[in-house]
């Protein structure tokens, strides 16, 4: 099975993506929406959707779901607030950092957003806690650039369906664009999701 037909066969199976999906695959997104992807991408690292949203609720209740608001707030008084989502200390630290670093480095989300991918990936990935995996949650989902994302649902499929027997990062993130065909983000917003919700159905 050839990559395009794999996404269009999970497509027909499950529909459009919902649930812990239905924000991040939203389009187009506010700017509110597209901070909190953002915060969230840091706070799945290692984590169920439902600590997370247990984590993004606190937030919330607090008025801090906001990129500036996090940078405003200690570190301390952010920690039991993301608690939820486990490893909350290094969290808060990521957290902190990667806010600032949008905010005041790149003079907010629009501006971060217009950045060419190969520089805004190398910059993300070079701030603490941030992988691949991260940085290109935040370069699809919330600057919306067509890039894919890999992670281990996305393995586990290609193990499953026997598509290739190399796993690097930056393999499968080629075989898979190359295999889509055109640089859709929205297309790669979905497939990832649906990869990400078979997965969990498997």
């Amino acid at each position: 099975m050839d990559v395009y037909t794999l996404y269009r066969t999970l497509k027909n199976r499950y529909g459009r993506p919902e649930g812990q999906w239905s924000l991040w695959c939203k389009r187009p997104k506010t700017k509110e929406e597209k901070e909190q992807v953002i915060i969230e991408s840091v706070l799945t690292q290692r984590a169920n959707w439902k600590n997370v949203s247990y984590a993004v609720s606190n937030l919330k209740s607090a008025g801090l779901l906001s990129l500036k608001k996090i940078i405003s707030i200690e570190e301390e008084k952010l920690q039991p607030l993301i608690k939820p989502s486990g490893f909350y200390r290094i969290k808060a630290h990521r957290l902190k950092i990667l806010c600032d670093f949008i905010v005041n480095e790149c003079k907010g989300i629009e501006k971060a957003a217009k950045i060419p991918y190969n520089i805004m990936r190398q910059k993300l990935l070079a701030l603490n806690g941030i992988g691949e995996e991260t940085a290109d949650d935040i370069l699809l989902y919330a600057f919306e650039m067509p890039v894919f994302v890999i992670d281990e649902y996305t393995r586990q499929l290609v193990k499953r369906y026997n598509l290739t027997d190399k796993f690097s990062y930056r393999y499968l993130q080629e075989f898979f664009e190359k295999g889509i065909g055109k640089k859709d983000y929205a297309l790669y917003q979905d497939f990832h999701a649906l990869i990400v919700i078979d997965g969990k159905n498997t």
